[in-house]
């Protein structure tokens, strides 16, 4: 018994030890996890048909096109442009609260001309010290936009080691891979094989679905932005194509664009942006995520953005996709649960189905 207990607190140290060492790459690593898992059916093709490093290499290269680099080319060009912006942002404010001088007309208008006339000067003197009020503040904007564009590009260099870390992942996938599944199966028994397809297929589903929808999202704002000509459309583009991971992620986008296009005087295009908007580039997440998703679970829209949004509050960065695919995996497991124990064995078989399919 002594001998037991004494084994079990070496074990716990060890573990912990362990544990406390990895913890500055626990978000790179399961970044790197959850890239190789998703990627890995594509490994395997190009594996089979180039050798396992050379494939490995090739996957770390096509990650880094497909992931690191628009996100660089949006950072450094949004800051390059970050001056820029901050002009146009005080000159379109300056010119949205500016109201000139009353037409003369206006105070010649029998009985109440004068009295309007008054009212407008009045409006007009509030309102220029409201641009003077207000102006300081877009630098305060401007800094902290550059503030954001800075943490992503600090998360560049977590991106840097998950993608150095995917790489011995793809190598070394098969026995990982196994060794997980191993113990899987000693701690679920007879239900592992069931349980690790439910885990496989969640995991796929719930990633292509963020990551099909926010690619096509992108691709329609910035082809919405071509069409009412909208400045910098390919930029916008992948602006969007990197915050419509989020449920709302693309309305944070082509909603301004809208409404500058009605403010410069181009309600028509506004219009047009604002109906595209809603119908084609919004309505795309309710058929492109749901189509992903139920290939490897039938989850609800509902627990999909309470999975982005608190997987976000509670994991950060790394939320956006651990957050639905915790939620994901539970929900299923739930279900067959509850489908095992109400008798219907229909959609228990054991599914002989290897975690890292070949």
């Amino acid at each position: 018994m002594a001998e037991r207990i004494m084994m079990g607190l070496l074990l716990g140290g060890v573990a912990f030890g362990c544990g406390a060492i990895l913890y500055p790459f626990m978000s790179a690593l399961l970044w790197a996890a959850i890239l190789t898992f998703a990627t890995w059916p594509l490994f395997i093709r190009l594996r089979r048909r180039t050798g396992p490093v050379t494939a490995a290499i090739g996957m770390t290269v096509l990650s880094a096109l497909v992931v690191a680099l628009p996100l660089a080319v949006v950072v450094s060009t949004s800051i390059a442009d970050l001056p820029g912006t901050f002009e146009g942002l005080a000159e379109t404010l300056a010119r949205l609260i500016h109201l000139p001088a009353p037409p003369p007309w206006l105070a010649r208008i029998p009985h109440f001309g004068p009295d309007l006339a008054k009212i407008w000067t009045q409006w007009a003197t509030d309102l220029g010290h409201a641009e003077r009020m207000l102006l300081p503040y877009t630098g305060s904007i401007a800094q902290s936009m550059l503030a954001g564009l800075m943490q992503v590009a600090s998360g560049l260099v977590h991106l840097g080691m998950a993608l150095f870390i995917a790489f011995f992942f793809w190598l070394g996938g098969d026995s990982l891979g196994g060794t997980f599944s191993a113990v899987i199966r000693r701690i679920a028994g007879s239900y592992a094989d069931r349980i690790l397809s439910i885990i496989g297929r969640t995991i796929r589903g719930t990633v292509y679905g963020i990551l099909g929808t926010a690619i096509v999202q992108g691709v329609l704002t910035g082809l919405g932005f071509a069409l009412t000509g909208l400045p910098e459309p390919v930029l916008f583009g992948l602006i969007t194509a990197c915050v419509a991971v989020l449920p709302i992620g693309a309305p944070l986008i082509w909603i301004p664009g809208a409404l500058a296009l009605i403010l410069t005087h181009h309600p028509g295009w506004g219009i047009f942006l604002v109906v595209y908007g809603v119908l084609i580039i919004s309505g795309a997440d309710h058929i492109i995520r749901p189509m992903f998703i139920s290939r490897g679970a039938q989850l609800p829209y509902l627990l999909t953005v309470l999975g982005v949004l608190g997987g976000v509050w509670t994991f950060g960065g790394l939320g956006i996709f651990l957050g639905p695919v915790l939620l994901g995996v539970g929900y299923t497991l739930t279900a067959e649960f509850a489908a095992n124990g109400s008798g219907h064995t229909g959609n228990a078989t054991p599914i002989q189905e290897n975690f890292i399919e070949p």
